[in-house]
């Protein structure tokens, strides 16, 4: 099993480096930490008492693995959910936030178990994912995965500007899809033509 370190280097790895794509509400990011995150954190890189684009340039790939650990692993205690949910609620909540928690207690309402959707891992949660794992780990696991899926191509729907981050220009998977089903079994990824039938109507 991977460690967490090993995690969130993968999330690095996955996020890549420095981007400032103004059809992205999260604005300049590197390594997948944007703005947004560094001004909370207070990453005044550079030293000129305020955290701007030039800060976000300056993160260093260990410094991007520091906040993930510290603010996207630990403080959801996201180390309190089964094994087999562990990376894929970490990258999801490096992704979208508490939506990642969020989706998991859908899917746990789904499955029959009385928990809050409040995006917060606490007891019930943490139990009642426990006791799906104990089920099915690894269809707990794909069931998550699907979800998330789902989530990404609604925010496509919804949204036409998104749509460029789940549809590459040749109309295949976009980086929101693969980065889904890297946690999927490879029976449940979706075959190209159903991609596109589910992304027929953007156009």
């Amino acid at each position: 099993m991977l460690t967490v370190t090993e995690i969130a280097e993968q999330i690095v790895a996955r996020e890549g480096g420095f981007v400032n794509d103004p059809a992205d509400p999260g604005g300049a990011t590197k390594y997948g930490v944007t703005i947004g995150t560094m001004r909370r954190l207070g990453f005044d890189l550079t030293g000129d008492g305020r955290v701007g684009i030039a800060d976000v340039r300056a993160l260093s790939r260990a410094q991007a693995v520091e906040i993930f650990i510290r603010h996207y692993y630990e403080a959801p205690r996201i180390a309190s959910l089964p094994p087999s949910l562990q990376a894929t609620v970490f990258d999801m909540y490096v992704n979208a936030g508490n939506n990642a928690v969020r989706i998991l207690q859908r899917l746990l309402r789904e499955m029959g178990f009385d928990v809050a959707v409040d995006g917060v891992i606490g007891p019930q949660t943490a139990s009642a994912a426990e006791q799906a794992a104990l089920v099915d780990a690894d269809a707990l696991r794909d069931a998550y995965g699907i979800a998330r899926r789902n989530y990404y191509f609604r925010l496509a729907d919804r949204r036409a500007a998104s749509r460029k981050y789940a549809r590459a220009r040749d109309g295949t998977k976009g980086g929101w899809i693969k980065r889904a089903e890297e946690f999927i079994s490879a029976q449940y990824h979706l075959s190209r033509q159903a991609f596109q039938r589910r992304t027929a109507e953007w156009g």
